[in-house]
């Protein structure tokens, strides 16, 4: 199974890639059903989502809360400007930690790949200072880990 993978472009974009063994049809709805995103969306060992909220059509709204059980948690409000089924999601979401972070613009872009789905995903910040503090936060191992969770999920339902 591949692993993630994150580069940089310019100074405000990050990339991500990662395959999963299951169909696009798949990755994309455990994107946008918080039934789903509720069991892999979860970031590393011991946090929980226990607020999930997706409006999954364009201009709906999102908020996606997580608490680690020892009384730290922070929370992600966005909008879905774009939603192509089954191949593509665009949306802006920022993070509050408590105050809200600038804007992050991301495209999802699901590919058929082989037996399974090709995912890459493009978030422009607004700055390269945003972009440095984002990646500080270890959002690598979060992601991986979350990324991981899915493809176990997928791989199940496969």
């Amino acid at each position: 199974m591949s692993k993630l993978t994150l580069r940089t472009e310019g100074d405000t974009h990050i990339i991500v890639t990662r395959h999963f063994a299951a169909s696009p049809e798949a990755v994309y709805r455990a994107h946008l059903d918080c039934k789903l995103l509720q069991q892999w969306l979860l970031g590393p060992e011991g946090w929980t989502m226990p607020v999930c909220i997706n409006e999954a059509r364009p201009g709906g709204k999102f908020r996606y809360e997580w608490r680690n059980g020892k009384g730290h948690g922070f929370h992600i409000t966005g909008e879905l400007i774009e939603l192509k089924p089954y191949s593509k999601i665009v949306h802006v979401e920022r993070m509050h930690l408590p105050d809200p972070t600038p804007d992050n613009h991301v495209e999802t872009i699901f590919e058929p790949e082989g037996a399974g789905t090709l995912m890459t995903m493009r978030m422009t910040l607004p700055d390269a200072q945003t972009r440095a503090a984002m990646l500080s936060t270890g959002m690598e191992r979060g992601m991986e880990a979350s990324y991981v969770r899915l493809d176990n999920m997928t791989l199940a339902a496969a």
